[in-house]
């Protein structure tokens, strides 16, 4: 996967390009926009070609699950796993390659969450689902920026050995989504909407920055376990508050 054209995605590489691990993280926020409207779009192929919303939310999801390779939700089972187990084994269970039963617990919890949000939102789904992703990325940026990084082992490569700061690191991510911001100020014509947007907008700057400030506090710091569960649960915890809100 770390010979991918994308970082954290089973995207074949792209000939001629090289990525580079230090350089990564300040793409993945724009990489989530683009995966979350690859899967909204495979939902409302289903949905037009007559496939039930059960079935195309779904197959929504594991279409998810399928570009990233799980990586996310394994990052959320191994750090549930951690927290439960008490601060003396906490690094001991994430690493460990057994899934415990919090961490089964987590995915079962977040998965019926995230399809009944998608029940909800339906065909907004374009409109919802890559900008949840987008945050749930961002939040990882905020998370290496406040932790140190916690070692499995010592010869581990980190973000955090590679981080210019987060004005930097954060640069490309807030440029789309500014841009992203002022295509929709130009769209929406309805006053009550685009204010549900504002607010979603800084829904997602709270939740994006509150929820690895947690799990940092929570585990003492971040690793790859960690960040993946920040973005499912950014991810999760965004598509509620559209799915209440629209």
């Amino acid at each position: 996967m770390a010979g991918s054209w994308i970082f954290y995605t089973t995207f074949p590489k792209i000939p001629f390009i090289t990525p580079e691990f230090k350089n990564i993280a300040q793409f993945a926020p724009p990489l989530g926009f683009f995966i979350g409207t690859i899967q909204s779009f495979i939902f409302i192929f289903l949905r037009t070609n007559s496939w039930s919303i059960y079935s195309s939310a779904l197959i929504c999801l594991a279409s998810g699950y399928l570009i990233t390779g799980g990586l996310h939700f394994d990052g959320l089972m191994d750090t549930f796993d951690g927290i439960f187990a008490g601060k003396k084994k906490r690094l001991k269970a994430m690493k460990d390659s057994k899934v415990g039963s919090f961490g089964v617990q987590s995915l079962v919890f977040i998965t019926l969450i995230q399809i009944a949000c998608i029940l909800r939102i339906q065909n907004l789904i374009i409109f919802v689902l890559p900008i949840c992703l987008f945050w749930g990325r961002f939040s990882n940026l905020f998370f290496i920026e406040e932790f140190k990084y916690m070692s499995y082992k010592k010869k581990s490569i980190s973000h955090k050995k590679f981080w210019n700061g987060f004005k930097k690191e954060s640069l490309i991510s807030i440029i789309f989504i500014l841009i992203f911001i002022s295509y929709q100020l130009v769209s929406i014509t309805s006053q009550a909407i685009l204010i549900k947007f504002l607010i979603l907008i800084l829904v997602g700057i709270f939740f994006s920055y509150s929820i690895p400030k947690i799990l940092g506090n929570k585990i003492g710091g971040f690793n790859g376990d960690a960040c993946g569960a920040s973005i499912v649960l950014v991810e999760t915890a965004m598509l509620f508050m559209y799915a209440i809100l629209l």
